[in-house]
């Protein structure tokens, strides 16, 4: 792909991220209405769905034969390799709950292979992104994993499913572990994206989860790689789109992490 092009790309998702960051500052200065998905814990709110409106806006704009994977309009195939992964507010509970923790989430993916990956916390002013073979970088300033090589010198993350029975008790049982092994702390912040991103900067030295979908994590995983760190499922398999299970580390506890989880 042309240089020009892939920086075109990135400024579009750039754009469209800081819109749906105005949008979601708009509703988080008014009374947040929300609503169940199904019978889950899983929130929508207003803010949800018209900071995507306005991130498919832009990206169809530009690139209107390009396919789109989104967390609440769901999938739209086009003829394009390429297709945009987005999380509109990823921390909708922390939203709502005024929680300041909450983020907007925008990958490119070519034939499920990641080339682009954009986070934005519009509270913090921090925006993460990486683009394949370039670097991770927070606020254009190149950012990298910790040096942390072992776990009792580790604060890791944790996330957890909307499901509140087998795999609650599941993650619970690894954190449990996790202690056992005399880590620092481990943290629920409730945003897989922004735990990805605290992984890649060294915030974090590792965070794991279990059953999240490409939205959560499709843009957090490129900027964990290119900064340096290793992201599989809790097998240690290769990451793939649609894996489902995710351990993500400085790469220096990914196998210590992954055989605590797995015990």
């Amino acid at each position: 792909m042309p240089r020009y092009a892939m920086q075109s790309m990135k400024r579009t998702a750039i754009r469209a991220a800081r819109e749906a960051g105005k949008i979601i500052l708009e509703y988080y200065a008014k009374n947040v209405n929300a609503h169940k998905k199904g019978d889950s814990y899983n929130l929508v709110t207003a803010a949800d769905i018209a900071a995507e409106k306005a991130i498919i806006k832009i990206i169809k704009e530009r690139y209107p034969t390009h396919s789109l994977l989104t967390e609440e309009s769901g999938e739209e195939v086009n003829s394009s390799d390429y297709c945009w992964i987005i999380d509109p507010l990823d921390g909708t509970n922390n939203f709502y709950h005024r929680f300041p923790q909450f983020c907007t989430s925008i990958a490119l993916y070519n034939k499920e292979k990641p080339l682009l990956g954009i986070v934005f916390d519009p509270l913090k002013k921090e925006m993460f992104y990486a683009e394949k073979g370039k670097g991770a970088y927070l606020n254009n300033k190149r950012i990298e994993v910790s040096s942390t090589n072992k776990l009792n010198k580790s604060l890791l993350a944790l996330g957890f499913y909307y499901e509140r029975g087998t795999l609650m008790r599941k993650s619970l049982s690894q954190m449990k572990r996790f202690f056992y092994e005399n880590v620092h702390g481990i943290r629920r912040t409730g945003s897989a994206a922004l735990d990805l991103c605290y992984t890649a900067c060294g915030r974090f030295d590792g965070y794991w989860e279990l059953k999240l979908n490409p939205w959560d994590y499709g843009a957090g995983s490129l900027i964990v790689m290119e900064a340096g760190g290793k992201i599989t499922d809790i097998q240690g398999k290769k990451y793939a789109l649609m894996i489902k299970n995710i351990v993500a580390s400085n790469g220096k506890i990914h196998k210590n992490m992954i055989e605590v989880i797995g015990k």
